[in-house]
Protein backbone atom coordinates (compact mmCIF):
# COMPACT_ATOMS: atom_id res chain seq x y z
CA UNK A 1 0.00 0.00 0.00
CA UNK A 2 1.94 3.07 -0.87
CA UNK A 3 1.51 6.56 0.44
CA UNK A 4 0.09 4.87 3.66
CA UNK A 5 0.82 5.51 7.16
CA UNK A 6 -0.57 3.58 10.80
CA UNK A 7 -0.74 5.87 13.75
CA UNK A 8 -1.04 3.40 16.20
CA UNK A 9 -2.00 3.72 19.96
CA UNK A 10 -4.05 6.95 19.92
CA UNK A 11 -7.46 7.81 21.71
CA UNK A 12 -9.50 10.03 19.38
CA UNK A 13 -10.96 13.00 21.45
CA UNK A 14 -9.75 11.08 24.52
CA UNK A 15 -11.91 7.55 23.45
CA UNK A 16 -11.17 4.09 23.64
CA UNK A 17 -7.38 3.25 21.89
CA UNK A 18 -7.02 2.52 18.39
CA UNK A 19 -5.13 2.92 15.25
CA UNK A 20 -5.53 5.46 12.51
CA UNK A 21 -4.42 4.39 8.65
CA UNK A 22 -3.98 6.91 6.57
CA UNK A 23 -3.28 6.86 3.16
CA UNK A 24 -2.97 9.18 0.02
CA UNK A 25 -3.07 12.04 2.49
CA UNK A 26 -6.76 10.95 3.97
CA UNK A 27 -7.79 9.00 6.97
CA UNK A 28 -8.33 5.78 4.99
CA UNK A 29 -9.77 3.91 8.16
CA UNK A 30 -10.13 3.46 11.98
CA UNK A 31 -9.39 0.25 13.97
CA UNK A 32 -8.38 -3.23 12.47
CA UNK A 33 -5.06 -4.48 11.53
CA UNK A 34 -2.12 -3.34 10.42
CA UNK A 35 -2.06 -3.75 6.25
CA UNK A 36 1.39 -6.02 5.47
CA UNK A 37 4.57 -3.93 4.39
CA UNK A 38 2.69 -0.03 5.80
CA UNK A 39 5.25 2.23 8.19
CA UNK A 40 3.74 2.35 11.43
CA UNK A 41 4.37 5.23 13.56
CA UNK A 42 3.42 4.63 17.86
CA UNK A 43 1.49 7.35 19.08
CA UNK A 44 2.07 6.23 22.70
CA UNK A 45 -1.61 6.46 23.72
CA UNK A 46 -1.83 10.11 23.05
CA UNK A 47 -4.72 12.02 22.92
CA UNK A 48 -5.50 12.23 19.01
CA UNK A 49 -7.20 15.59 18.25
CA UNK A 50 -8.33 17.03 14.51
CA UNK A 51 -6.04 19.53 13.04
CA UNK A 52 -6.49 23.28 15.13
CA UNK A 53 -7.88 25.93 13.38
CA UNK A 54 -7.42 28.91 13.69
CA UNK A 55 -9.75 31.69 12.16
CA UNK A 56 -8.85 35.11 13.42
CA UNK A 57 -5.01 35.93 12.55
CA UNK A 58 -3.41 39.03 11.58
CA UNK A 59 0.40 36.92 9.84
CA UNK A 60 1.86 40.35 8.62
CA UNK A 61 1.82 42.55 12.32
CA UNK A 62 3.50 39.85 14.40
CA UNK A 63 7.10 41.15 15.46
CA UNK A 64 8.15 37.31 16.73
CA UNK A 65 11.99 37.70 16.37
CA UNK A 66 12.24 41.56 16.36
CA UNK A 67 13.35 43.48 18.86
CA UNK A 68 10.85 43.96 22.17
CA UNK A 69 8.54 46.87 20.89
CA UNK A 70 7.79 49.83 24.01
CA UNK A 71 4.24 50.34 23.43
CA UNK A 72 2.98 53.84 24.90
CA UNK A 73 0.23 53.54 22.15
CA UNK A 74 -3.09 55.85 23.54
CA UNK A 75 -6.11 53.68 23.87
CA UNK A 76 -8.76 54.11 21.01
CA UNK A 77 -8.73 52.06 18.39
CA UNK A 78 -7.83 54.72 15.66
CA UNK A 79 -4.50 55.51 18.07
CA UNK A 80 -4.02 51.87 17.54
CA UNK A 81 -4.43 51.79 13.71
CA UNK A 82 -2.04 54.83 13.28
CA UNK A 83 0.43 54.16 15.82
CA UNK A 84 0.76 50.61 13.87
CA UNK A 85 1.10 52.66 10.05
CA UNK A 86 3.77 54.27 11.42
CA UNK A 87 5.49 52.27 13.07
CA UNK A 88 5.65 49.77 9.91
CA UNK A 89 7.95 52.67 8.30
CA UNK A 90 10.31 53.15 11.50
CA UNK A 91 10.63 49.09 12.13
CA UNK A 92 10.97 47.98 9.27
CA UNK A 93 8.78 45.16 9.32
CA UNK A 94 8.87 42.40 6.86
CA UNK A 95 5.86 40.76 6.17
CA UNK A 96 7.05 37.75 4.68
CA UNK A 97 9.55 37.22 7.37
CA UNK A 98 7.32 38.03 10.12
CA UNK A 99 4.30 35.81 8.67
CA UNK A 100 6.89 32.86 8.14
CA UNK A 101 7.75 32.96 11.78
CA UNK A 102 4.45 32.61 13.46
CA UNK A 103 3.49 29.84 10.67
CA UNK A 104 6.14 27.93 11.34
CA UNK A 105 5.17 28.66 15.69
CA UNK A 106 1.48 27.18 14.42
CA UNK A 107 2.55 24.44 13.00
CA UNK A 108 4.84 23.09 16.03
CA UNK A 109 1.46 24.03 18.36
CA UNK A 110 -0.41 21.97 15.76
CA UNK A 111 -2.63 24.54 13.49
CA UNK A 112 -3.41 22.68 10.31
CA UNK A 113 -5.48 26.26 9.19
CA UNK A 114 -4.93 29.43 9.55
CA UNK A 115 -7.18 32.55 8.02
CA UNK A 116 -5.12 36.00 7.90
CA UNK A 117 -6.38 39.34 7.73
CA UNK A 118 -4.00 40.88 5.78
CA UNK A 119 -3.88 44.61 5.67
CA UNK A 120 -4.45 46.94 2.37
CA UNK A 121 -4.36 50.46 2.34
CA UNK A 122 -3.27 53.24 0.80
CA UNK A 123 0.49 53.56 2.34
CA UNK A 124 1.09 50.22 2.67
CA UNK A 125 -0.44 49.14 -0.85
CA UNK A 126 -0.59 45.47 -1.50
CA UNK A 127 2.97 45.06 0.27
CA UNK A 128 1.63 42.65 3.29
CA UNK A 129 -0.86 40.33 0.73
CA UNK A 130 2.17 40.15 -1.39
CA UNK A 131 4.39 39.05 1.35
CA UNK A 132 1.98 36.87 2.97
CA UNK A 133 1.50 35.12 0.16
CA UNK A 134 4.92 34.15 -0.26
CA UNK A 135 5.35 33.13 2.97
CA UNK A 136 2.57 30.88 2.82
CA UNK A 137 3.55 29.47 -0.16
CA UNK A 138 6.97 28.66 1.39
CA UNK A 139 5.25 26.55 3.91
CA UNK A 140 2.47 24.77 1.74
CA UNK A 141 2.92 21.32 2.64
CA UNK A 142 2.69 21.86 6.41
CA UNK A 143 -0.27 24.55 6.74
CA UNK A 144 -2.90 26.27 5.14
CA UNK A 145 -3.12 29.90 4.97
CA UNK A 146 -6.44 31.89 3.55
CA UNK A 147 -6.08 35.29 3.04
CA UNK A 148 -8.46 37.87 4.02
CA UNK A 149 -8.05 41.73 2.35
CA UNK A 150 -8.33 43.54 5.46
CA UNK A 151 -8.64 47.34 4.94
CA UNK A 152 -7.59 47.98 8.83
CA UNK A 153 -6.99 51.85 8.25
CA UNK A 154 -10.52 52.11 6.85
CA UNK A 155 -12.40 51.41 3.31
CA UNK A 156 -14.36 54.47 2.41
CA UNK A 157 -12.71 57.25 4.59
CA UNK A 158 -9.10 56.58 2.44
CA UNK A 159 -10.27 56.80 -0.98
CA UNK A 160 -8.38 54.29 -3.58
CA UNK A 161 -8.22 51.25 -0.48
CA UNK A 162 -11.51 50.35 -2.32
CA UNK A 163 -9.51 49.65 -5.72
CA UNK A 164 -6.80 47.95 -3.71
CA UNK A 165 -8.78 45.13 -2.00
CA UNK A 166 -10.42 44.44 -5.27
CA UNK A 167 -6.69 44.03 -6.87
CA UNK A 168 -5.60 42.06 -3.76
CA UNK A 169 -8.70 39.85 -4.40
CA UNK A 170 -7.62 39.46 -8.08
CA UNK A 171 -4.35 38.18 -6.98
CA UNK A 172 -5.72 35.09 -4.99
CA UNK A 173 -6.85 36.98 -1.76
CA UNK A 174 -9.84 34.20 -0.73
CA UNK A 175 -11.96 36.73 1.47
CA UNK A 176 -13.67 40.45 1.38
CA UNK A 177 -12.33 42.01 4.96
CA UNK A 178 -14.23 45.12 6.42
CA UNK A 179 -14.19 46.86 9.33
CA UNK A 180 -16.62 48.81 11.73
CA UNK A 181 -19.14 50.07 8.85
CA UNK A 182 -20.62 52.58 11.29
CA UNK A 183 -17.91 53.54 13.87
CA UNK A 184 -14.90 53.42 11.21
CA UNK A 185 -16.60 54.43 8.09
CA UNK A 186 -19.13 56.54 9.06
CA UNK A 187 -21.31 55.17 6.42
CA UNK A 188 -22.54 51.26 7.35
CA UNK A 189 -25.10 51.48 4.12
CA UNK A 190 -21.96 52.44 1.50
CA UNK A 191 -19.32 50.10 3.70
CA UNK A 192 -21.83 47.33 3.10
CA UNK A 193 -22.40 48.50 -0.24
CA UNK A 194 -18.84 48.31 -1.41
CA UNK A 195 -18.27 44.83 0.37
CA UNK A 196 -20.92 42.98 -0.68
CA UNK A 197 -20.24 44.08 -4.21
CA UNK A 198 -16.57 42.55 -3.79
CA UNK A 199 -18.06 39.68 -2.69
CA UNK A 200 -20.51 39.45 -5.90
CA UNK A 201 -17.77 40.75 -8.35
CA UNK A 202 -14.84 38.27 -7.32
CA UNK A 203 -17.18 35.02 -5.59
CA UNK A 204 -15.46 35.55 -2.73
CA UNK A 205 -16.97 34.96 1.27
CA UNK A 206 -16.88 38.76 3.42
CA UNK A 207 -15.13 38.67 7.26
CA UNK A 208 -15.88 42.08 8.80
CA UNK A 209 -14.35 43.37 12.36
CA UNK A 210 -17.21 44.30 14.10
CA UNK A 211 -15.92 46.27 17.40
CA UNK A 212 -18.86 48.33 17.75
CA UNK A 213 -20.41 47.84 20.74
CA UNK A 214 -23.94 47.96 22.75
CA UNK A 215 -27.05 49.46 20.33
CA UNK A 216 -24.37 50.72 17.27
CA UNK A 217 -22.90 47.09 16.78
CA UNK A 218 -26.42 45.85 17.22
CA UNK A 219 -27.64 48.29 14.21
CA UNK A 220 -24.82 47.47 11.99
CA UNK A 221 -25.01 44.09 12.55
CA UNK A 222 -28.99 44.04 11.68
CA UNK A 223 -28.07 45.47 8.64
CA UNK A 224 -25.76 42.86 7.55
CA UNK A 225 -28.01 40.11 8.30
CA UNK A 226 -30.81 41.83 6.18
CA UNK A 227 -28.22 42.60 3.30
CA UNK A 228 -27.53 38.65 3.59
CA UNK A 229 -30.76 37.17 3.08
CA UNK A 230 -31.50 39.99 0.32
CA UNK A 231 -28.83 38.61 -1.40
CA UNK A 232 -29.01 34.99 -0.64
CA UNK A 233 -25.62 35.31 0.63
CA UNK A 234 -26.36 32.50 3.69
CA UNK A 235 -23.04 31.03 4.98
CA UNK A 236 -20.62 33.44 3.54
CA UNK A 237 -20.34 36.02 6.10
CA UNK A 238 -18.67 35.97 9.09
CA UNK A 239 -18.51 38.58 11.85
CA UNK A 240 -15.14 38.83 14.00
CA UNK A 241 -15.51 39.90 17.96
CA UNK A 242 -19.32 41.10 17.47
CA UNK A 243 -19.26 42.30 21.16
CA UNK A 244 -22.49 43.85 20.55
CA UNK A 245 -23.40 40.43 21.52
CA UNK A 246 -22.30 40.76 24.81
CA UNK A 247 -24.13 43.46 26.05
CA UNK A 248 -26.76 43.04 28.90
CA UNK A 249 -30.05 43.01 26.83
CA UNK A 250 -30.47 39.92 26.73
CA UNK A 251 -33.74 39.63 24.93
CA UNK A 252 -31.98 41.77 22.11
CA UNK A 253 -29.07 39.51 21.94
CA UNK A 254 -31.72 36.55 21.11
CA UNK A 255 -33.35 38.49 18.68
CA UNK A 256 -29.91 39.26 16.73
CA UNK A 257 -28.83 35.61 17.50
CA UNK A 258 -32.10 33.99 15.86
CA UNK A 259 -31.24 36.37 13.03
CA UNK A 260 -27.78 35.22 12.43
CA UNK A 261 -29.10 31.68 12.26
CA UNK A 262 -31.60 32.65 9.77
CA UNK A 263 -28.71 34.43 7.69
CA UNK A 264 -26.20 31.62 8.40
CA UNK A 265 -23.73 34.33 9.66
CA UNK A 266 -21.01 32.94 11.48
CA UNK A 267 -19.03 34.22 14.67
CA UNK A 268 -15.37 34.31 15.56
CA UNK A 269 -14.74 35.77 19.49
CA UNK A 270 -10.84 35.98 20.75
CA UNK A 271 -12.14 35.64 24.56
CA UNK A 272 -11.53 39.30 24.60
CA UNK A 273 -10.88 40.59 28.33
CA UNK A 274 -11.28 44.20 27.11
CA UNK A 275 -14.99 44.00 26.21
CA UNK A 276 -18.26 42.62 26.89
CA UNK A 277 -17.78 38.92 24.02
CA UNK A 278 -20.09 37.26 23.21
CA UNK A 279 -21.35 34.13 24.73
CA UNK A 280 -20.72 30.87 23.59
CA UNK A 281 -22.87 28.74 24.97
CA UNK A 282 -25.63 31.10 24.43
CA UNK A 283 -24.60 31.27 20.60
CA UNK A 284 -23.95 27.65 20.46
CA UNK A 285 -27.31 27.04 21.73
CA UNK A 286 -28.97 28.96 19.18
CA UNK A 287 -27.81 26.88 16.33
CA UNK A 288 -25.42 29.81 15.66
CA UNK A 289 -21.69 28.91 14.23
CA UNK A 290 -18.97 30.13 16.71
CA UNK A 291 -15.13 30.16 15.96
CA UNK A 292 -12.48 31.49 17.72
CA UNK A 293 -8.95 32.66 16.84
CA UNK A 294 -5.43 33.93 17.89
CA UNK A 295 -6.02 37.74 16.38
CA UNK A 296 -2.83 39.65 17.07
CA UNK A 297 0.15 37.87 18.02
CA UNK A 298 3.08 40.31 19.86
CA UNK A 299 2.66 43.54 17.81
CA UNK A 300 2.61 46.88 18.10
CA UNK A 301 -1.26 46.57 19.54
CA UNK A 302 -0.04 44.39 22.31
CA UNK A 303 2.33 42.42 23.52
CA UNK A 304 0.31 39.43 24.31
CA UNK A 305 -0.37 35.53 22.96
CA UNK A 306 1.59 33.07 21.21
CA UNK A 307 -0.35 31.14 18.31
CA UNK A 308 -1.29 27.99 20.33
CA UNK A 309 -5.11 27.18 19.52
CA UNK A 310 -5.49 25.16 22.87
CA UNK A 311 -4.37 28.17 24.48
CA UNK A 312 -6.97 29.83 22.40
CA UNK A 313 -9.64 27.39 23.58
CA UNK A 314 -8.40 28.02 27.55
CA UNK A 315 -8.93 31.73 27.35
CA UNK A 316 -12.25 31.36 25.66
CA UNK A 317 -13.30 29.37 28.64
CA UNK A 318 -12.18 31.52 31.44
CA UNK A 319 -13.69 34.58 29.46
CA UNK A 320 -16.82 32.04 29.16
CA UNK A 321 -16.62 30.98 32.89
CA UNK A 322 -16.70 27.18 31.61
CA UNK A 323 -15.20 24.80 34.18
CA UNK A 324 -17.57 21.76 34.11
CA UNK A 325 -15.66 19.26 31.10
CA UNK A 326 -18.26 19.37 28.62
CA UNK A 327 -18.05 23.57 28.77
CA UNK A 328 -13.79 22.80 28.43
CA UNK A 329 -15.11 20.65 25.33
CA UNK A 330 -17.67 23.69 23.39
CA UNK A 331 -13.82 25.58 23.67
CA UNK A 332 -11.82 23.16 22.01
CA UNK A 333 -14.96 22.75 19.56
CA UNK A 334 -15.01 26.25 18.19
CA UNK A 335 -10.91 26.04 17.32
CA UNK A 336 -11.87 22.98 15.41
CA UNK A 337 -14.96 22.01 14.52
CA UNK A 338 -16.82 25.88 14.67
CA UNK A 339 -13.73 27.17 12.80
CA UNK A 340 -13.92 24.26 10.30
CA UNK A 341 -17.59 25.63 9.10
CA UNK A 342 -16.13 29.80 9.69
CA UNK A 343 -13.61 28.09 7.12
CA UNK A 344 -16.28 26.48 4.43
CA UNK A 345 -13.34 23.05 5.12
CA UNK A 346 -14.74 19.85 3.54
CA UNK A 347 -13.53 16.74 5.01
CA UNK A 348 -12.39 18.16 8.28
CA UNK A 349 -12.26 15.83 11.47
CA UNK A 350 -11.01 12.36 12.54
CA UNK A 351 -13.82 10.27 10.56
CA UNK A 352 -12.46 7.69 7.17
CA UNK A 353 -12.69 10.07 4.25
CA UNK A 354 -11.35 13.31 6.05
CA UNK A 355 -7.89 14.91 5.69
CA UNK A 356 -5.38 13.55 7.73
CA UNK A 357 -4.69 16.30 9.70
CA UNK A 358 -4.33 15.90 13.15
CA UNK A 359 -2.47 16.35 16.08
CA UNK A 360 -1.09 14.31 19.11
CA UNK A 361 -1.44 15.14 22.76
CA UNK A 362 -0.21 13.71 26.10
CA UNK A 363 -3.30 14.48 27.89
CA UNK A 364 -5.86 11.91 29.34
CA UNK A 365 -8.69 14.28 27.69
CA UNK A 366 -9.59 17.48 26.26
CA UNK A 367 -10.22 19.39 29.15
CA UNK A 368 -6.87 18.19 30.42
CA UNK A 369 -4.84 19.01 26.82
CA UNK A 370 -6.83 23.04 27.53
CA UNK A 371 -5.82 23.04 30.75
CA UNK A 372 -2.47 21.98 30.99
CA UNK A 373 -1.50 22.43 26.98
CA UNK A 374 1.73 19.98 27.21
CA UNK A 375 3.85 20.53 24.16
CA UNK A 376 2.85 19.25 20.83
CA UNK A 377 3.96 15.22 20.26
CA UNK A 378 3.35 15.04 16.98
CA UNK A 379 1.59 16.93 14.23
CA UNK A 380 0.53 15.38 11.21
CA UNK A 381 -0.59 17.45 7.50
CA UNK A 382 -2.02 15.43 4.68
CA UNK A 383 -1.18 12.28 6.34
CA UNK A 384 2.98 13.95 6.78
CA UNK A 385 4.65 14.43 10.05
CA UNK A 386 5.09 18.17 9.68
CA UNK A 387 6.28 18.63 13.87
CA UNK A 388 7.43 16.24 16.58
CA UNK A 389 8.07 17.24 20.01
CA UNK A 390 7.11 20.62 19.86
CA UNK A 391 9.08 21.50 17.17
CA UNK A 392 8.26 22.12 13.47
CA UNK A 393 10.37 20.29 11.11
CA UNK A 394 10.33 23.03 8.74
CA UNK A 395 12.27 26.52 9.69
CA UNK A 396 11.35 29.43 9.92
CA UNK A 397 13.88 33.01 9.10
Amino acid sequence: MQNATLFTRVRPAGGEMTSVLVRDGRIHALGGPAPQGVPVVDGGGALLLPGLIDAHAHLDKTLYGMPWYRNEVGPRLIDRIENERAARRELGLDPCRQAARQIVMSIADGTSHIRSHVDVDTDLGLAAIEGVMRAREQYRDAIDVEIVAFPQSGLLIRPGTLELMDEALRMGAEVVGGLDPAGMDRDPKGHLDALFGLAERHGKPIDIHLHEAAELGAFTMQLTIDRVLALGMQGKVTLSHAFCLGMPDTQAVQALANGLLEAGIRIVTTGSASRPVPSVARLHAAGVTVGTGNDGMRDTWGPYGKPDMLERAMLVGLRNNFRRDDELELALHTATYGNARVMGLKDYGLAPGCHADFVLVDAETVPEAIVARPQRKLVVKRGQIVARDGQALAKAP
